[in-house]
Protein backbone atom coordinates (compact mmCIF):
# COMPACT_ATOMS: atom_id res chain seq x y z
CA UNK A 1 0.00 0.00 0.00
CA UNK A 2 1.70 3.42 -1.11
CA UNK A 3 2.24 5.92 2.00
CA UNK A 4 -0.37 8.15 0.91
CA UNK A 5 -2.88 5.28 0.87
CA UNK A 6 -2.29 4.01 4.18
CA UNK A 7 -2.30 7.36 6.31
CA UNK A 8 -5.52 7.78 4.09
CA UNK A 9 -6.87 4.45 5.46
CA UNK A 10 -5.26 5.35 9.31
CA UNK A 11 -6.76 8.78 9.48
CA UNK A 12 -10.46 7.14 8.43
CA UNK A 13 -9.83 4.53 11.10
CA UNK A 14 -9.16 7.24 13.89
CA UNK A 15 -12.16 9.41 12.98
CA UNK A 16 -14.09 6.59 13.36
CA UNK A 17 -12.87 5.75 17.18
CA UNK A 18 -11.13 2.32 15.52
CA UNK A 19 -7.94 2.53 17.20
CA UNK A 20 -7.86 -1.42 17.67
CA UNK A 21 -7.91 -1.82 13.85
CA UNK A 22 -4.95 0.48 13.54
CA UNK A 23 -3.08 -1.13 15.83
CA UNK A 24 -3.72 -4.47 13.81
CA UNK A 25 -2.51 -2.90 10.66
CA UNK A 26 0.36 -1.74 11.89
CA UNK A 27 1.31 -5.37 12.68
CA UNK A 28 1.20 -5.70 9.18
CA UNK A 29 2.35 -2.65 8.08
CA UNK A 30 4.95 -1.64 10.17
CA UNK A 31 5.61 1.58 7.98
CA UNK A 32 1.95 2.79 9.63
CA UNK A 33 3.71 3.79 13.22
CA UNK A 34 5.57 6.93 10.71
CA UNK A 35 2.32 7.81 9.34
CA UNK A 36 0.69 7.58 12.88
CA UNK A 37 3.64 10.21 13.62
CA UNK A 38 2.82 12.12 10.44
CA UNK A 39 -0.86 11.97 11.88
CA UNK A 40 0.05 14.02 14.94
CA UNK A 41 0.39 17.18 12.42
CA UNK A 42 -3.08 16.98 10.82
CA UNK A 43 -5.45 20.13 11.73
CA UNK A 44 -7.94 17.91 13.42
CA UNK A 45 -7.13 17.78 16.90
CA UNK A 46 -9.45 14.30 17.08
CA UNK A 47 -7.10 12.83 14.88
CA UNK A 48 -4.11 14.13 16.54
CA UNK A 49 -5.09 12.51 19.93
CA UNK A 50 -6.44 9.64 18.71
CA UNK A 51 -3.59 8.85 16.71
CA UNK A 52 -1.12 9.53 19.77
CA UNK A 53 -3.68 6.84 21.50
CA UNK A 54 -3.36 4.62 19.11
CA UNK A 55 0.49 4.60 18.55
CA UNK A 56 0.92 3.20 21.91
CA UNK A 57 -1.87 0.17 21.08
CA UNK A 58 0.21 -0.43 17.85
CA UNK A 59 3.45 -0.19 19.47
CA UNK A 60 2.29 -2.95 21.61
CA UNK A 61 1.15 -5.32 18.93
CA UNK A 62 4.26 -4.81 17.41
CA UNK A 63 6.05 -5.85 20.05
CA UNK A 64 4.84 -9.32 20.19
CA UNK A 65 6.61 -10.22 17.17
CA UNK A 66 9.54 -7.61 17.30
CA UNK A 67 10.44 -5.59 19.89
CA UNK A 68 13.35 -4.36 18.40
CA UNK A 69 11.51 -2.33 15.93
CA UNK A 70 9.48 -1.35 18.76
CA UNK A 71 12.41 0.11 20.15
CA UNK A 72 13.63 1.50 17.43
CA UNK A 73 10.25 3.57 16.77
CA UNK A 74 10.59 4.83 20.67
CA UNK A 75 14.21 5.69 19.95
CA UNK A 76 13.35 8.10 16.83
CA UNK A 77 10.53 9.73 19.19
CA UNK A 78 13.11 10.93 21.00
CA UNK A 79 15.55 12.13 18.09
CA UNK A 80 12.67 13.83 16.59
CA UNK A 81 11.94 16.32 19.92
CA UNK A 82 16.16 17.02 18.59
CA UNK A 83 17.42 20.00 16.55
CA UNK A 84 19.02 17.36 14.74
CA UNK A 85 15.91 16.00 13.48
CA UNK A 86 15.49 19.29 11.38
CA UNK A 87 11.74 19.26 11.68
CA UNK A 88 11.01 19.25 15.30
CA UNK A 89 8.27 16.84 16.57
CA UNK A 90 5.76 18.79 18.93
CA UNK A 91 3.83 15.38 20.05
CA UNK A 92 6.75 13.34 20.81
CA UNK A 93 5.92 13.89 24.74
CA UNK A 94 2.65 12.34 24.12
CA UNK A 95 3.64 9.72 21.93
CA UNK A 96 6.62 8.88 24.13
CA UNK A 97 4.33 8.55 27.31
CA UNK A 98 1.67 6.91 25.41
CA UNK A 99 4.26 3.82 24.40
CA UNK A 100 6.04 3.70 27.34
CA UNK A 101 2.91 3.67 29.10
CA UNK A 102 1.71 0.53 27.38
CA UNK A 103 4.99 -0.95 27.98
CA UNK A 104 7.08 -0.04 30.77
CA UNK A 105 8.72 -3.17 31.13
CA UNK A 106 9.79 -2.70 27.49
CA UNK A 107 10.83 1.08 27.71
CA UNK A 108 12.01 0.71 31.05
CA UNK A 109 14.94 3.62 29.97
CA UNK A 110 12.53 5.47 28.30
CA UNK A 111 10.22 5.91 31.00
CA UNK A 112 12.05 8.48 33.16
CA UNK A 113 13.24 10.31 29.72
CA UNK A 114 9.51 10.40 29.22
CA UNK A 115 9.11 11.61 32.56
CA UNK A 116 11.69 14.14 33.16
CA UNK A 117 11.54 16.29 29.62
CA UNK A 118 10.28 19.17 31.70
CA UNK A 119 13.82 19.41 33.52
CA UNK A 120 15.93 18.33 30.16
CA UNK A 121 14.60 20.59 27.58
CA UNK A 122 16.00 23.98 26.32
CA UNK A 123 13.51 27.06 27.59
CA UNK A 124 13.27 28.13 23.81
CA UNK A 125 12.15 24.60 23.39
CA UNK A 126 9.27 24.61 26.78
CA UNK A 127 7.02 26.61 25.38
CA UNK A 128 6.08 24.09 22.68
CA UNK A 129 6.52 20.94 24.32
CA UNK A 130 5.10 22.50 28.12
CA UNK A 131 1.96 20.67 27.93
CA UNK A 132 2.95 17.87 26.55
CA UNK A 133 5.87 16.92 28.84
CA UNK A 134 3.10 18.04 31.86
CA UNK A 135 0.18 15.50 30.36
CA UNK A 136 3.19 12.69 29.88
CA UNK A 137 4.29 12.92 33.66
CA UNK A 138 0.01 12.18 34.54
CA UNK A 139 0.12 9.32 31.80
CA UNK A 140 3.06 8.14 32.98
CA UNK A 141 3.11 8.49 37.01
CA UNK A 142 1.84 4.82 37.63
CA UNK A 143 5.45 4.04 36.56
CA UNK A 144 7.81 7.24 37.79
CA UNK A 145 6.02 8.19 40.95
CA UNK A 146 9.76 7.77 42.64
CA UNK A 147 11.00 10.53 40.62
CA UNK A 148 7.62 12.70 41.27
CA UNK A 149 9.39 14.57 43.72
CA UNK A 150 12.13 16.31 41.19
CA UNK A 151 9.69 17.23 38.72
CA UNK A 152 6.59 18.03 40.64
CA UNK A 153 7.58 21.86 41.60
CA UNK A 154 8.12 22.24 37.53
CA UNK A 155 4.23 20.92 37.46
CA UNK A 156 3.43 23.50 39.97
CA UNK A 157 5.16 26.72 38.70
CA UNK A 158 2.92 25.98 35.50
CA UNK A 159 -0.34 26.69 37.09
CA UNK A 160 1.32 30.22 36.55
CA UNK A 161 2.32 30.03 33.03
CA UNK A 162 0.96 32.84 30.09
CA UNK A 163 -0.26 30.46 28.14
CA UNK A 164 -4.02 28.18 29.48
CA UNK A 165 -3.32 25.13 27.99
CA UNK A 166 -0.27 24.71 30.49
CA UNK A 167 -2.08 25.92 33.28
CA UNK A 168 -4.77 23.52 32.08
CA UNK A 169 -2.55 20.01 31.98
CA UNK A 170 -1.12 21.17 35.24
CA UNK A 171 -4.38 21.13 36.98
CA UNK A 172 -5.05 18.23 35.53
CA UNK A 173 -1.50 16.29 36.09
CA UNK A 174 -1.66 17.46 39.66
CA UNK A 175 -4.61 15.34 40.01
CA UNK A 176 -3.32 12.42 38.54
CA UNK A 177 -0.53 12.46 40.72
CA UNK A 178 -2.40 13.47 43.73
CA UNK A 179 -1.02 16.01 44.95
CA UNK A 180 -4.13 18.27 44.49
CA UNK A 181 -3.46 20.25 48.31
CA UNK A 182 -1.74 23.50 46.07
CA UNK A 183 -5.10 23.46 44.33
CA UNK A 184 -6.87 24.11 47.30
CA UNK A 185 -5.31 27.23 48.11
CA UNK A 186 -5.53 28.69 44.49
CA UNK A 187 -9.11 30.37 44.32
CA UNK A 188 -7.75 31.77 41.35
CA UNK A 189 -7.71 29.18 39.60
CA UNK A 190 -11.26 28.20 39.70
CA UNK A 191 -11.88 31.79 38.69
CA UNK A 192 -9.60 30.89 35.37
CA UNK A 193 -11.89 30.82 32.10
CA UNK A 194 -9.15 30.67 29.47
CA UNK A 195 -9.61 28.04 27.39
CA UNK A 196 -8.21 24.41 27.20
CA UNK A 197 -8.27 21.73 25.11
CA UNK A 198 -9.04 17.90 27.00
CA UNK A 199 -8.63 14.26 25.40
CA UNK A 200 -10.49 11.74 27.38
CA UNK A 201 -12.28 8.42 26.37
CA UNK A 202 -10.95 9.11 22.85
CA UNK A 203 -13.06 12.30 22.55
CA UNK A 204 -11.53 15.72 22.22
CA UNK A 205 -13.38 18.51 24.45
CA UNK A 206 -12.81 22.01 25.49
CA UNK A 207 -13.02 23.19 29.00
CA UNK A 208 -11.63 25.72 30.69
CA UNK A 209 -8.77 25.77 33.79
CA UNK A 210 -11.77 27.18 36.04
CA UNK A 211 -13.89 24.08 35.43
CA UNK A 212 -10.87 21.41 35.08
CA UNK A 213 -9.86 22.43 38.52
CA UNK A 214 -13.70 22.04 39.82
CA UNK A 215 -13.15 18.53 38.31
CA UNK A 216 -10.50 17.62 40.08
CA UNK A 217 -11.63 19.45 43.36
CA UNK A 218 -14.77 17.30 43.25
CA UNK A 219 -12.84 14.11 42.33
CA UNK A 220 -10.76 14.49 45.55
CA UNK A 221 -13.55 15.05 47.81
CA UNK A 222 -15.55 12.25 46.46
CA UNK A 223 -12.32 10.48 46.70
CA UNK A 224 -12.41 9.09 42.82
Amino acid sequence: MPPKALKKVLRAHLLAGELEEVAELATERRRSLGSLVSLTFDQDLLVVWRAIEAMGLAVKEVAKTDKRYAKEHMRRLYWLITEEAGAVFWRAPECMAECCAQLPKLFKSHVPIAFHLLETLEEEDLEHFRPGTIWAIGRLIGHAREDLPTVLPLVIQALDRPDSQSRGMAVWCLGEVGETGVLAHRPDLLEDHEPVTFYEDREVSETTVGRLTKRVLEEVAQGV
